[in-house]
């Protein structure tokens, strides 16, 4: 049966931790929307070329309304990240996400990034020292990949890292496929809720120099600046998204490097492609995670196919990053792309507020491990490497290497 015959189950499973699965390619090929099966056992619309998620990410139409009465529960538990009523508590789209986009954003400027990377070049060189004085073989992933994220976004939003292991299990929790159960997620999501209103209530008594501080000092709604809720949540999706996502491409982007020695090699002779090859790997990553999902609004055609207003559709911006259309030698690792205009970030008005932060620590790391560690090397083959599984973000369970 072909791909445009069946429903498929979403996400579609791969046997390898760092390759597709061939389906992407073929419903790329012959059935770019296509109907698909979701962890709740609901339907959704995914697409998989570039040219088509790049126009949906782009359409305002294409809303992040989840918690409508006819969208698509990703999970069967309900709730998590994109299904929760505390996803809408953000402006959704308009004049209203525009001014929370430009409010937080001043502290995701590229300028700001540079300020900060004398310091993050610091924590990684500290943890770096830590993994070689326990001795090889570590685990680059809970040894520098998971920890230096945390410290940064933990600073930035003067929150203590101390915390960093209750963060690491609700950021799960509110991303959550099929990992646990609705009274767990309920139970971890209350307690997140309860510490971070804490915790800003604590800086509108004592403010510091961190991002919810500047956030309560611009004032209420009625000052052009936003509630106590809305300050909460921004924090709450931050610290989920300023770690998680990051954590997990730490381990991936080395893990690919080192999957072919000659690409480390490369790198290590010319180190000036560190930022290409840093994209590439954002690019080529296959263990990306769920996509993007979108709710629509009104009746749209896409890619010659009419979807119904209601429909939930599915953005796979890894499957576009390999399409032949847009990158030539798709499937290839070329670690001096240029121009790379990828979709890890998503694209157009609701493209990740993050992403200089992220451009910036994986540069950071692979520049720090290069010099630091030039013998490194995965401490297993790579068919061993394991996926995360049952959450809406990809990732490796463990990234084993000595050196």
């Amino acid at each position: 049966m072909t791909v445009n015959e069946q429903i498929l189950d979403y996400p579609i499973p791969s046997d390898s931790a760092l390759e597709p699965p061939p389906e992407w390619a073929e419903l790329r090929g012959a059935c770019p929307v296509a109907s698909v099966r979701l962890p709740s056992g609901d339907r959704a619309t995914l697409l998989t070329r570039y040219a088509d998620v790049k126009q949906v990410l782009a359409d305002p139409r294409f809303t992040r309304l989840l918690n409508a009465p006819d969208a698509a529960r990703l999970s069967a538990e309900g709730g998590g990240v994109f299904n929760s009523e505390m996803a809408q508590i953000v402006p959704d789209g308009g004049e209203g996400h525009q001014h929370w986009r430009r409010l937080v954003g001043r502290w995701f400027t590229a300028k700001r990034m540079s300020a900060l990377r004398p310091a993050m070049t610091e924590i990684a060189e500290r943890l770096v020292d830590d993994m070689v004085e326990r001795g090889a073989p570590g685990d680059l992933r809970a040894d520098l990949g998971f920890p230096l994220p945390v410290y940064v976004i933990c600073d930035m939003l003067g929150v203590p890292a101390a915390d960093r292991d209750r963060f690491a299990y609700w950021s799960d929790t509110l991303l959550n496929l099929t990992r646990y159960g609705k009274a767990e997620t309920d139970a971890a999501q209350a307690e997140f809720v309860d510490y971070m209103s804490g915790h800003v209530a604590a800086k509108r008594a004592a403010p510091g120099e961190d991002l919810l501080s500047e956030l309560i000092a611009v004032g209420g709604p009625e000052g052009g600046g936003l509630s106590d809720v809305q300050i909460m949540v921004t924090g709450m999706g931050l610290l989920v998204a300023g770690h998680e996502t990051t954590a997990n491409m730490i381990g991936k982007m080395v893990s690919m490097l080192l999957a072919d020695r000659s690409r480390w090699e490369r790198l290590l002779a010319e180190p000036s492609l560190v930022r290409t090859a840093v994209e590439e790997s954002l690019r080529l990553d296959a263990n990306a995670g769920f996509g993007l999902p979108r709710y629509l609004s009104e009746e749209i055609e896409v890619s010659g196919t009419v979807l119904p207003r209601g429909t939930t559709v599915i953005c796979s911006m890894a499957a576009a990053n390999r399409d032949e259309s847009a990158f030539a030698a798709a499937a290839e690792m070329d670690l001096g792309r240029s121009p790379n205009p990828h979709l890890a970030f998503g694209s157009g008005a609701h493209s990740c507020l993050g992403q200089a932060l992220a451009r910036t620590e994986l540069q950071v790391v692979l520049e720090v491990l290069l010099r630091r560690l030039p013998s490194l090397e995965l401490a297993v083959p790579v068919e061993e490497l394991e996926r995360v599984e049952g959450l809406a973000v990809g990732g490796l369970r463990a990234v084993p290497v000595r050196w």
